[in-house]
Order: structure tokens, then sequence, then C-alpha cells
């Protein structure tokens, strides 16, 4: 019987895992992949401590901490279902490859990137089609690229391929993009970037790979030769799994201010939680505050 089960190693995940190991809990982390979304990032300049790193490099500096503790650690392990198990205030955890017990539970799943739901999209996935910027971004060196998005996610991506493709087109469905001011005026002063506003993908082209995107602006449809497609059109919460917990309409887990959920002994931090603003350093102190709430409630239970 665990002290604690961890759910997700992203930011929340392993900040959660550092602090229950430095309470001398028995943890266990299990993980589709280690860094979660901080791994697609690209520059990171708003991590206190560093004025410049990359999702890549911050991640390491993550892992490098968790592996100093004795920590269970399960990678390319899916979570399918969380319950209350048989024995009192017991907590049962199934995965793809096995169940785990413990006494509490802290989901930091975090979310996965949102589809298209176009024509192609899902024949051409990983085929010249991807969502993220970061692990792809240098195959398409010299070539010419779509961002689909407005958000920072987007503004993200496209400033990562700027030194890398040939030509950007940022596809924005809204009337203007909604990121970051300081990642929109790079963009704007990037000679290579073509921004879209108020236009809709609806069609990814090609054979074996892809050839182009059609999108319909101003009530034309129109199609864009490129060869690489990054789409970044939100995220979905990776909450499926936790039927038995309380979410609002998007999916995300609700959270009280200690991080605790509906369930008792089931706690969730980071941007799976309903928790306003998903930022690196946000999910990091929610996986903290979550981590410390598990004690206190060990402690009187």
């Amino acid at each position: 019987m665990l002290d604690l089960i961890i759910i997700g190693a992203g930011p929340a995940g392993i900040t959660a895992a550092v602090y229950a190991a430095r309470k001398k809990m028995e943890v266990l982390v299990i993980s589709r992949d280690i860094g979660g979304q901080a791994a697609w990032s690209g520059d990171i300049e708003n991590y206190t401590g560093y004025q410049f790193i990359s999702g890549p490099e911050l991640t390491s500096k993550f892992e490098e901490h968790l592996r100093k503790f004795n920590i269970g650690l399960h990678e390319n392990e899916e979570v399918l279902e969380v319950k209350k198990a048989q024995a009192v205030n017991s907590l049962l955890v199934k995965t793809n490859k096995g169940s785990y017990e413990a006494k509490t539970l802290i989901i930091a799943s975090g979310k996965r990137s949102r589809e298209l739901n176009v024509p192609g999209e899902q024949e051409l996935k990983n085929k010249g089609l991807t969502y993220c910027a970061t692990c792809d971004g240098p195959l398409f060196s010299g070539k010419d690229v779509a961002v689909v998005g407005g958000g920072n996610s987007a503004l993200d991506a496209a400033l990562q391929l700027v030194k890398i493709a040939r030509q950007i087109y940022l596809i924005n469905i809204a009337a203007r993009l909604s990121g970051d001011p300081v990642m929109q005026e790079k963009l704007n002063q990037a000679e290579n970037v073509t921004i879209l506003n108020q236009a809709q993908v609806t069609m990814v082209a090609g054979d074996r790979f892809v050839s182009g995107i059609r999108i319909k602006k101003d009530g034309q449809e129109k199609a864009l030769p490129v060869q690489g497609i990054f789409v970044e059109i939100g995220l979905i919460p990776n909450s499926e799994f936790a039927k038995e917990l309380d979410k609002n309409e998007f999916g995300e887990i609700k959270v009280n201010c200690y991080n605790g959920t509906n369930v008792s002994g089931v706690f969730a931090a980071g941007d799976v939680t309903d928790v306003p603003e998903k930022q690196i350093i946000i999910a990091a102190g929610e996986g903290a505050k979550a981590a410390l709430s598990v004690f206190r409630y060990l402690m009187q239970h």
C-alpha cells in the first residue's frame, strides 16, 4: 500500500513528487512521458530563476531533480481508471500495464492537443502534420509551413519556426491574435510570417505527405502550398479516466484551495484542473501545494 500515487510527470506532477519525497512518503509516479506540455515549449522567458531556457532544457532540470530521490517512476504507462478500492481509505489506479493501490492520489495529467477534425488530418498525421513545433520543427528547414491557431501556443510555435522555415502562414480563426503581446510584436517583425486572421481550415491536402492546406477566408476557399502543418488550437484535459470526479464544462477537474476534489483522498494539480491561468510556474506551485495537502490529509487520517 503506497502513501501516494501521482498521475503525470509534468511540472505539477514532478514538483508534487519532490515535495512528497521530502516528506518521506512512499510515492509512485505514473506517466506517459516526462515533462508534459513543458517539454513541447520553445523559448521560456518567464520562469523565475531562468532569464531564458528552452522547454526541453527545463524538463531535463525537472527530471534531474526528480531522480535525486527514491521515487518510483513508471514511464510510458497510461492510466485507464481510478476509483475507490475495497480496502478502507484506499484508492485503486488501473493502467494498461497493471493495478496499484495507495492511500492518496494526485492527478496531474495535464492536457493534450485539440485536433482540427477536417478531412486529411488523420491520414497525414505525423506525415507533415504535427502538434509539436519543438519536437518536429527542425524537420521543416527551408520549407513552407502553416501554424493553425492564435493563442500563446500557436505564437510560440511560429516563433520557433521563424529561423527554420522559409515561409510561415499563421492561420487564425478569430478576428485577431489572442496571444502574448510581446510574442505578437516579435512575429510582426519577422519577414517570413504571414498572419491570416478570420481564416478557417477546411482540409489538409497530400498523398503520402502533406502538400498543402485549404482555408476559407472572406467567404472564399484558398489553397496554400505547404509541406508542414503545426496544429495549435487549444488543449483538452486528460481527465476521462477520473469518472467519479466533478469537472467543469471544459472537462477540467474542480479543485478547492487545497487542491482537493469531491472524492476524499484524491487531489489534482496543474493544467488538468480548473485553476485559472495555465502556466508552467503555476502548475509547479499547484503541485507543491497538492503534495503538502496530501501530507496533511495523511496525518489527519
